[in-house]
């Protein structure tokens, strides 16, 4: 299968990829490539081959699901100019004020 020049300008544009004109025809070649590869390979009789072969009845192990607090260098005091129970304390900004001090 020949992917054309126009199909890799097409290509390119719906990937939103800025392409040198230069670049073009030797995609479209390597493009060609692969596919034709892909063509080779989907020639392969695969019937008689389970679709997990290789896995193992107990599929794939996985790791526990585990997390552990990041270590910091410097202690949370230094991000902060105050802090109160764990927490930062930050100033209230001016554009938020309370419905008692607005006078509503």
């Amino acid at each position: 299968m020949a992917v054309t020049r126009d199909e890799v300008l097409r290509i390119a544009a719906l990937a939103r990829f800025k392409l040198d004109d230069s670049r073009v025809d030797a995609l479209a070649r390597e493009l060609s490539s692969i596919l034709g590869h892909m063509a080779v390979l989907s020639t392969v009789d695969t019937a008689s081959i389970l679709p997990t072969e290789g896995i193992g009845a107990g599929g794939t192990p996985l790791r526990a699901d585990v997390s552990a607090p990041g270590k910091l260098s410097v202690s949370l005091e230094t991000f902060a100019p105050e802090m109160k129970d764990g927490f930062f304390m930050v100033p209230r900004l001016a554009t938020h004020q309370d419905a008692a001090e607005s006078g509503a």
